[in-house]
């Protein structure tokens, strides 16, 4: 078995070619193709938590939404991301490898990716004139956060707990909190004696 080493370089087109054809899922980023970290239990539970949610929600509308082996177009020839849950309403998407055209993106929070999610992929993600809502989902406790788009083209940021409901603007869709955590099995800390 040959090791890969940390990162691969590669054009865009090359990559669209060769990732498909991998076991592993990886991101492009500007040349750099990265392999992503697997997820725990709870990490998918929620995922397929909301994605069931949405679909469900949506059966009767023409939005698509597809769970983490559907990658994102954030910029052409520069960078593809693979998010957690991804939606789209809009016609224009019909790449079978990848969505172009987001309204709404979710990611779900692990420590080792949650900085990149707030960080630079949300700051990248941003840039879509289509996405209209980003949401990060805690794995750790009950939390979810939503930054929407304003009228204004300003990002604003709702938070939401357990006992509140979500509802998602971008395709008008409630969603119950405690629905997306459901069999999600929370660390319990430790007391002393």
């Amino acid at each position: 078995m040959v090791a890969l080493p940390d990162y691969i370089l590669i054009s865009a087109e090359e990559y669209l070619v060769w990732e498909p054809t991998q076991e592993e899922r990886y991101e492009y980023w500007d040349g750099e193709v990265v392999m992503m970290s697997d997820g725990t239990r709870n990490h998918n539970r929620i995922s397929a938590n909301f994605f069931k949610l949405l679909d469900d929600a949506l059966a009767d509308r023409t939005c698509e939404v597809y769970i983490v082996d559907v990658k994102v177009q954030v910029e052409a020839g520069q960078k593809y991301f693979y998010p957690d849950v991804v939606l789209t309403c809009d016609e224009r998407d019909n790449d079978p490898q990848l969505v172009q055209f987001p309204c709404l993106i979710i990611e779900v929070l692990s420590p080792s990716t949650e900085a990149a999610d707030r960080g630079k992929k949300f700051a990248k993600y941003r840039q879509s004139p289509t996405l209209q809502e980003y949401v990060l989902v805690q794995v750790a406790q009950p939390s979810v956060e939503v930054f929407r788009r304003n009228e204004q083209g300003k990002w604003v940021l709702s938070e939401y707990n357990l006992d509140e409901k979500l509802r998602l603007e971008s395709v008008d869709v409630e969603i119950a909190i405690a629905d997306l955590y459901r069999q999600v099995q929370f660390e319990t800390e430790a007391t002393e004696n």
